[in-house]
């Protein structure tokens, strides 16, 4: 990435009010962020009424979730939603697919994902060019005829595959424009993502490889100690699931037992505490503006296309928002720029 300016966005829970998104993202914008997204994690609002918010108040900045999964709401209604913001912000909308954790937890079937999310990428595809010739699949199909009842903006949307794991890596690096390692700070993780997506597959044909991006747990403040333990309550909640499914870093047995233990005992502040430093800077960006920026830049520097800081950003919405946009995105760029 030497000598070019990278790309840097900022990755929202969905949890906040619409007023909240378009005064987020008008910042984001106002900032230079190159994109914003919302999750779109179980029991949480569905993101398309905070990306709609994002749209209106916005002009520049790519949006999109980040990302849906095709087992809890069917690929027809996920080409259907991307379409529609599409329209919304004028050809700046992005679709994210995962397929998607705890939904066994639910009861739904996840068996062969790889193939499934493959599939609903497929069926968005078709509907959004407007193929009425119809996708053949193992779990989702599309009949010969169908189409979307409005009108696509475009004929296509860009499209990031979320995921851990090499099989759904190497379908992203087939089809996809990004593949995102969601809930990492990990410059390790970078390069063998890179390997599992094949570098440039031959289904790409002329376009560049897969991009990676790499999105965690964000808290920005000029009192590191204070964001350092805002980001270790944060990353305590799921440190137990991308925990185990990075293979680079090795994870004490007892350190998982134990926040485990005080996950269900004693409550997040209690299992807070058996996150150690050198495994909350795996799995988060937090600290003052310079120890984030500084993070951020081995990220990139390892090969990282894009960087997504995530919600919460800072003990302030607002704030963190505002320290990352003046203080993390001008320092990294600068760096990048001048080397």
């Amino acid at each position: 990435m030497s000598g070019t300016s990278p790309r840097l966005g900022l990755g929202f829970q969905a949890d906040k009010k619409s007023s909240d998104y378009e005064r987020l993202a008008t910042a984001a914008e106002h900032y230079g962020f190159d994109v914003v997204s919302v999750f779109a994690d179980l029991y949480f609002q569905h993101p398309l009424p905070a990306l709609l918010s994002m749209a209106r108040a916005t002009s520049s900045i790519a949006i999109g979730p980040a990302c849906l999964n095709p087992f809890t709401v069917h690929p027809v209604e996920i080409a259907a939603q991307v379409a529609a913001l599409d329209v919304e912000s004028r050809g700046r909308a992005f679709l994210g697919l995962a397929r998607g954790s705890w939904l066994g937890d639910l009861g739904i079937d996840q068996s062969n994902a790889p193939r499934a999310v493959a599939e609903a990428a497929a069926v968005v595809a078709a509907l959004l060019k407007g193929d009425r010739a119809g996708v053949r699949g193992h779990r989702f199909s599309l009949p010969p005829g169908a189409a979307l009842r409005q009108r696509p903006f475009r004929e296509s949307v860009p499209l990031l595959i979320g995921t851990w794991g090499p099989r759904l890596a190497a379908i992203a690096g087939e089809i996809a424009d990004e593949v995102k390692i969601g809930g990492s700070a990990n410059p390790d993780m970078v390069p063998l993502m890179r390997e599992w997506t094949g570098g440039h597959g031959p289904g790409r044909g002329t376009r560049g490889p897969v991009g990676v991006v790499v999105g965690a747990v964000t808290v920005v403040d000029e009192d590191a100690r204070l964001a350092r333990a805002r980001a270790r309550r944060e990353v305590a909640l799921y440190l137990d699931v991308v925990g185990r499914l990075d293979p680079t870093v090795e994870i004490p047995a007892e350190v998982l037992a134990n926040l485990g233990r005080a996950l269900r005992e004693d409550g997040e502040e209690e299992a807070a505490k058996a996150v150690p430093d050198e495994i909350l800077d795996r799995f988060a960006f937090a600290g003052d503006p310079d120890a984030v920026a500084e993070h951020a830049i081995a990220v990139l520097e390892a090969g990282a296309d894009r960087l997504e800081f995530g919600t919460p950003h800072g003990l302030s919405d607002d704030g963190g928002v505002e320290l990352l946009g003046t203080r993390v995105l001008p320092a990294v760029r600068e760096h990048f720029l001048a080397h």
